[in-house]
């Protein structure tokens, strides 16, 4: 096996392992369900590596009884869990690694963080990742149990990501943690047991060395499964490739394989393109379908984007970009091959596209953490699985996709889609005119601080291959969230001593 995550096999992925057992996992109750009971099976090496984690959410909502334990018996909250977890498990070690910059994103996530570290188990340890260059961010989201299990996808344990696949109006467990409404969320990841799991517990050990200068040894190989019981199998014994983006710093060169994946997806799909993802302005891949829609036998092209983003501002830096992109691909789409969505509830509220799909042909699935933008081409730091030759597999789960959005069973969305042939026009024909539905994606409104973010890409930036790295010896990441960690670290001692 190659152990070595510096060494690429193919410019379209790192690794190709087997999966003894895939799963796609379709929104946040059932992924933290089953986190749950992977984190309770771990018994050596817990790697919990994410964008952010909030220590403070509840992972099964309106499940805790007066003591807030959850039905199984420990605490709901996800650092409390932590904690019992490492209690009960004598021998287990957490790693948890999150991006550094989510302590000026979120800073009142910092301190419960910390409290866990410092003054919690000896054995949970935490690191703040500031290894990359300044501005990008440690976008990953893998967690892996003793080198069994491991989930990749686009699903953060944080705030406001937990919802049930009927993204029902008004369900009163979808709050923050003030007990504020939060918005329908759709979100994905994936589950692998096997060498796949080993070798994201490998790339995750070698996260943990370059943000600590520290050398996990991997868990000794144990003989009893802990994949989850009611965790639904979709494909057993199958190739899964893992694709990265890492931008270039301290030496490394730029690591662009999601990037090239997408585009020999793009060139080599004959029927079908279908894209979910939280932005869709990426120059290379916009310009890759755009290539396919002059074809007058070129695949159909279905994308699922969000409305609007989680801010004004986010809005204005994102989705001008989006808005262009899809002017172009709506001029050279002479062929009707091209249509973009974004998904309703069943009272017309729009539902929040977090997920990272990307499937071809319905025959090769690409899931993780990287969105359809520049940063996650070349400047973030991303993580992709990637199901291959897998067609009776990867039909049903796009089936189970769609079918969601649409408000159909995925027996109704076969049956039509045999019908009508094409994706587009079997999106057409169970499309209704109210309950959850697709509905067109419009143009919105530009304005001066839209374009000049559009011209400068001031928050889309990349780097491209080849391309000349110096860098600098002013002020990294990291040194932001040092700053940031020993004001919380000074808090928590003040509150405990005082």
């Amino acid at each position: 096996m190659n152990t070595d995550p510096t060494e690429t096999e193919s410019v379209r992925h790192w690794r190709v392992e087997r999966a003894d057992e895939f799963s796609l996992i379709v929104d946040a109750s059932d992924y933290f369900k089953a986190l749950r009971k992977v984190i309770r099976a771990s018994r050596q090496q817990l790697l919990l590596i994410g964008w952010d984690f909030d220590l403070e959410i509840e992972m099964l909502p309106g499940e805790s009884d007066a003591d807030g334990l959850a039905p199984d018996g420990l605490p709901n909250k996800l650092g409390p869990f932590l904690e019992k977890v490492v209690e009960v498990q004598s021998e287990l070690h957490i790693y948890m690694l999150k991006w550094n910059g989510s302590v000026l994103v979120a800073p009142g996530r910092l301190a419960p963080t910390l409290g866990l570290a410092v003054l919690g188990s000896e054995r949970i340890h935490l690191a703040l990742d500031g290894h990359h260059p300044f501005g990008a961010c440690h976008h990953q989201k893998i967690v892996v149990a003793d080198d069994q299990i491991a989930f990749c996808g686009g699903i953060d344990a944080t705030e406001s990501r937990w919802d049930t696949s009927e993204h029902l109006p008004d369900d009163p467990r979808r709050v923050d943690k003030k007990g504020e409404p939060t918005a329908p969320w759709h979100d994905v990841t994936s589950s692998v047991s096997g060498p796949a799991a080993a070798a994201l517990g490998n790339l995750s050990r070698h996260r943990w060395l370059r943000a600590r200068g520290e050398t996990l040894a991997p868990p000794t190989p144990a003989k009893d499964s802990i994949w989850p019981d009611d965790l639904k199998v979709d494909a057993e014994n199958i190739d899964v490739a893992i694709a990265r983006t890492e931008p270039p710093f301290d030496g490394a060169p730029l690591r662009n394989e999601i990037e090239e994946a997408f585009l020999a997806g793009i060139r080599e799909a004959k029927h079908t393109i279908y894209i979910e993802s939280q932005y869709f302005a990426a120059e290379t891949v916009c310009a890759a379908i755009e290539a396919r829609l002059s074809e007058e036998n070129g695949p159909q092209v279905v994308v699922i984007n969000p409305e609007y983003a989680l801010s004004e501002f986010e809005d204005d830096a994102m989705h001008e970009l989006r808005d262009r992109a899809v002017a172009r691909l709506i001029e050279k789409d002479v062929h009707d091959h091209f249509r973009i969505y974004f998904p309703v509830t069943v009272a017309g509220q729009p539902i929040y596209v977090h997920a990272k799909v990307f499937i071809v042909d319905g025959v090769d699935l690409h899931i993780g953490s990287a969105n359809m933008n520049n940063r996650s081409m070349g400047f973030d730091t991303e993580c992709n699985v990637i199901v291959m030759a897998q067609r009776d597999a990867v039909s049903d789960m796009q089936d189970r996709l769609l079918a969601e959005h649409l408000g159909v069973s995925q027996t109704e969305f076969r049956k039509t889609l045999e019908k009508e042939g094409t994706l587009i026009d079997t999106i057409g024909a169970l499309n209704g005119k109210s309950g959850r539905r697709l509905r067109d994606l419009k143009k919105r409104p530009s304005n001066m601080r839209s374009a000049m973010l559009a011209d400068t890409r001031l928050m889309d930036p990349r780097y491209h291959p080849n391309e000349d790295t110096s860098t600098g010896q002013g002020i990294r990441p990291r040194h932001l969230g040092l700053v940031a960690g020993a004001v919380a670290l000074g808090w928590i001692i003040w509150k405990k001593f005082r």
